[in-house]
C-alpha cells in the first residue's frame, strides 16, 4: 500500500518525540493524527479511523500494551509500538497484545517508515494470494510447491508450514508462540526448540552454502521475520 495519504495514529507523551514523528509522517505523505495518551489514542481512533498506529509503549494511564489489546476489541490495522525498552518480556507482551511490531528507541526515521509500508502491504494484500514471491523464492500455495531461482526446493510438511506462515506475514516479527500455534497447534505452543531446529533445517534449504540470501532473520529470545530485501 502506497503512503497515499493514509492515516497513521501517532501516540506519544514527549512532545518532542511526537512532533518528529508528525514530521517524518508527514513529510512520508501520510496524514497523521497524534495522541499524547493511550485513552486521546483510543478516542480519536474510533471517532476517525486511521489505517494504521504507532503507539509508544510507556504512556500515562493505559500503557501501549493496553492500547492494543483495547483496540483488537474492533480494529485490525497495524500497530507498530515503540519503546526505549529492549527487554525479551517487554516485546513478547506487546506483540502477544495484538501489535505487528516493535521497534525500539533511538530508531532510524528511514525504519521506521519502511517498517510502517511492510504493515501497510501486509493489511493490503489478500490472505488468499495464490502465490507468495520474494527476491526469487517463490511458494505456490495452491500447489503447495516451493522454488528458488526455478528450481524445485523439497520441504517437509512442517518446513513448508513454518514458510508459507513466515512468507504470509513477511516483514513482521512473529513470535515463537506464533508460529508453534499456527503450525503445530496450541498444544505446543512452548516447544521452542522443536521450532529452531526445523527453521535451522528451512534456512539449510533456501539459504544454503554459497547463497548470499537471508530470507529469515532472528529475533533473539523473541522469534523470527521473513525479509523482504537482503
Amino acid at each position: 500500500m502506497n503512503a497515499g495519504g493514509a492515516r497513521v495514529c501517532v501516540v506519544d507523551d514527549d512532545p518532542q518525540i511526537l512532533r518528529a514523528l508528525r514530521v517524518v509522517l508527514r513529510d512520508a505523505g501520510y496524514e497523521v493524527i497524534p495522541a499524547e495518551s493511550g485513552e486521546e489514542a483510543l478516542d480519536r481512533m474510533a471517532v476517525r479511523p486511521p489505517e494504521a498506529a504507532i503507539v509508544d509503549l510507556m504512556l500515562p494511564g493505559i500503557d501501549g500494551v493496553e492500547v492494543c489489546r483495547r483496540l483488537r476489541e474492533w480494529s485490525q490495522i497495524p500497530v507498530i509500538v515503540l519503546s526505549a525498552v529492549d527487554e525479551e518480556s517487554e516485546k513478547v507482551r506487546a506483540l502477544r497484545s495484538g501489535a505487528d511490531d516493535y521497534v525500539t528507541k533511538p530508531f532510524s526515521p528511514g525504519e521506521l517508515l519502511a517498517r510502517l509500508e511492510a504493515a501497510l502491504r501486509r493489511a493490503g494484500a489478500s490472505a488468499d494470494e495464490p502465490i507468495l514471491e520474494v527476491d526469487g523464492l517463490a511458494l505456490d500455495q495452491a500447489a503447495r510447491t516451493v522454488t528458488l531461482d526455478g528450481a524445485e526446493v523439497h520441504l517437509t510438511p512442517i518446513e513448508y508450514g513454518l514458510l508459507r506462515t513466515l512468507m504470509r506475514n513477511r516483514g513482521k516479527l512473529m513470535t515463537h508462540r506464533a508460529l508453534l500455534t499456527e503450525v503445530w497447534g496450541p498444544e505446543y505452543g512452548d516447544a521452542t526448540n522443536v521450532l529452531r531446529t526445523h527453521i535451522a533445517n528451512l534456512r539449510s534449504k533456501i539459504e544454503g552454502a554459497g547463497r548470499e540470501r537471508r530470507f529469515i532473520r532472528t529475533d533473539s529470545g523473541v522469534g523470527y521475520r521473513f525479509v523482504t530485501s537482503p
